[in-house]
C-alpha cells in the first residue's frame, strides 16, 4: 500500500494516531501517560517526517525510528512543550538554550560539507540543504525545512469551515486553488450537498489554469538553471500572462476566494482568445526548446529517481510520474470525459520531469477548452454535520491530502499533507553521482513547495 499521511489527534483520555493509506485508514489509540507507537520507516521511509512531527506536536514517542531529531522545533524551541496538545494555550514562548542540530554527513578523506541556506537569494523561502562532497561530486544531501512554524493547525481549531477558508487558501500560494478545492470537498461532505456539473467544470478550469501558471514557470526556470536564460524570459512572459488571466477571471492573481458556492459568470470568448494565444506560444516553445542539444545534454541522466525508489518513498505528482508511476488524482471519469490523458515518462531524470510539464500544459489547454461554461450556479448548503472528512486534489505539485474533523460545528482537528512533504524526502536520492552545480537544476525540476511544509 502507498502511505499518504500519518498524524495524531488528542481525544479526551487518549491520543489517536491516524495512518492514511491509498487503500485503507488505520487508527491506533495510545495512552496519554505513556504515548508511544512503532515506526513505519522500515517499509515506508517517508513516514519519518510524519513521526518526528507527531513527537514535536504531541510528545508521542516513536519506537525503533532511525531518526529522533526534532523536525518542526528549531534549536531554541522549548523541548518540553508540545503545542498541539489541548492544554497548550500560550501566546508566546520562553526560548531554551541553543542546542545545535546534528546534520547527516559522510566522513572520510577528502570529504567535506557544504551548507546552502536557509536564507537564499531572490524570493525563495527558508530551506536548508546540507551536502557531503568529494570534490564537485555530491555524495549525500539532507533537506531541512520548517523555519516558519506558523501554527496553522492550532490556529484553525475552533473555527467554522467558512472562517477557516482565508487561512487554508493561503497555506501555499502556488496551490491556492487546489487547497480551496480540497476545502470545498470537505464542505460538501459535511453538509451532504452536491456540486452542480457546471460548477465542477468552472472550478476544474481554475485548477488547470493554476497548474498552467506553475508549469510555465518551471519550463522557464529549469533551462535557466542549465544556463539557458532566454527560456526563462520567454516562459516568464507566458506565466505572467496566465496569472493575469487568473486575476481577470477571479479578481486575484493567486485566485484567493475564487472557489465558493456563489454564482459566477465566465467570459468564454475572452478565455478562448487567451487559450488560442497560449496554444500558439507553446507550439513555438516546444519546437524551439526540443532542438537545443546542449540543453538536453544537461537534462538527460541528471537527477535520476529510479522507479523502485519513487515507489518506496511514496512520491506523488510529476516526481512520481517521471519515474513511470501512474499516479494522478485526475485519473477518474470526470476528467477523462473532458480530455485528461495521464502523462508519464520512464527516464526518471530532469529531462523526464521537463517533458511531462510540457505535455501536461498541452493537455491542460485541451481540458480548459472543455471546461468553459458561461456561468455556474449558487449552491444552497445544508447544515454542517459533525464528523471526520477527507479530501484529495491533484495540485500542480501532486496529490494534496486534507483531513478536517468537525465537532459541535467547528474544527476540532485540521491536518493537511502537501505533496511536497513526501517529495522533499526523496530529493536526496537524486543527488549522488551528480555535481553540486546540478543541485539547483534537479531541485527546480521537482518544483517543491517550502510553505506547504511549514504549517
Amino acid at each position: 500500500m502507498r502511505l499518504i499521511a500519518r498524524y495524531a489527534k488528542e481525544l479526551e483520555n487518549i491520543f489517536e494516531v491516524v495512518t492514511v493509506w491509498d487503500e485503507a485508514v488505520e487508527k491506533e489509540q495510545v495512552p496519554k501517560n505513556d504515548p508511544r507507537i512503532k515506526t513505519l520507516t522500515k517499509t515506508h521511509p517517508t513516514a519519518i517526517w510524519f513521526e518526528r512531527k507527531m513527537h514535536d506536536d504531541f510528545g508521542i514517542l516513536i519506537e525503533d525510528a532511525f531518526d529522533n531529531r526534532p523536525l518542526v522545533h528549531q534549536e531554541r524551541f522549548p523541548k518540553s512543550i508540545h503545542p498541539m496538545q489541548k492544554s497548550f494555550q500560550k501566546k508566546s514562548l520562553a526560548f531554551d538554550d541553543y542546542k545545535a542540530y546534528k546534520y547527516e554527513a559522510i566522513g572520510g578523506d577528502g570529504v567535506f560539507e557544504v551548507s546552502v541556506g536557509p536564507i537564499h537569494a531572490g524570493i525563495i523561502e527558508p530551506g536548508h540543504f546540507h551536502f557531503s562532497q568529494a570534490g564537485e561530486e555530491m555524495l549525500h544531501q539532507e533537506v531541512r525545512h520548517f523555519y516558519k512554524y506558523r501554527a496553522i493547525e492550532k490556529m484553525l481549531e475552533g473555527k467554522t469551515l467558512i472562517d477557516a477558508k482565508p487561512v487554508i487558501e493561503r497555506i501555499s500560494g502556488n496551490e491556492s486553488i487546489a487547497y480551496q478545492i480540497a476545502w470545498r470537498d470537505v464542505v460538501l461532505q459535511a453538509t451532504k450537498s452536491q456540486l452542480p456539473d457546471v460548477n465542477h467544470k468552472y472550478h476544474a478550469l481554475l485548477l488547470e489554469l493554476e497548474r498552467t501558471i506553475h508549469h510555465l514557470t518551471d519550463l522557464g526556470f529549469i533551462p535557466n538553471d542549465a544556463g539557458f536564460s532566454v527560456a526563462l524570459a520567454f516562459a516568464s512572459k507566458l506565466s505572467e500572462e496566465a496569472r493575469r488571466e487568473l486575476k481577470r477571471v477571479t479578481g486575484h492573481r493567486f485566485g484567493f476566494a475564487a472557489i465558493d458556492f456563489e454564482a459566477h459568470t465566465l467570459d468564454t470568448e475572452a478565455m478562448t482568445v487567451y487559450l488560442d494565444t497560449l496554444q500558439e506560444a507553446i507550439t513555438f516553445f516546444e519546437s524551439w526548446i526540443i532542438d537545443i542539444p546542449s540543453l538536453w545534454d544537461r537534462f538527460d541522466t541528471t537527477g535520476i529517481l529510479k522507479t523502485e525508489k519513487a515507489l518506496k518513498y511514496d512520491t506523488v505528482g510529476i516526481v512520481a510520474r517521471a519515474s513511470g508511476l501512474r499516479l494522478d488524482r485526475r485519473d477518474e471519469p470526470f476528467y477523462h470525459e473532458h480530455g485528461f490523458v495521464m502523462q508519464t515518462q520512464k527516464s526518471a531524470d530532469v529531462a523526464a520531469r521537463f517533458k511531462i510539464r510540457l505535455e501536461e500544459v498541452k493537455n491542460t489547454l485541451l481540458m480548459m477548452r472543455n471546461f468553459r461554461v458561461e456561468a455556474c450556479e449558487a449552491v444552497k448548503l445544508g447544515e454542517v454535520e459533525d464528523g471526520e472528512y477527507f479530501s484529495f486534489v491533484e495540485s500542480s505539485i501532486g496529490e494534496l491530502f486534507m483531513s478536517i474533523e468537525i465537532n459541535k460545528g467547528v474544527i476540532e482537528r485540521f491536518f493537511v499533507r502537501d505533496p511536497s512533504f513526501v517529495n522533499w524526502q526523496a530529493l536526496h536520492l537524486m543527488m549522488p553521482g551528480n555535481i553540486i552545480a546540478d543541485f539547483p537544476l534537479i531541485n527546480k525540476s521537482c518544483d517543491l513547495s517550502y510553505a506547504g511544509n511549514d504549517l
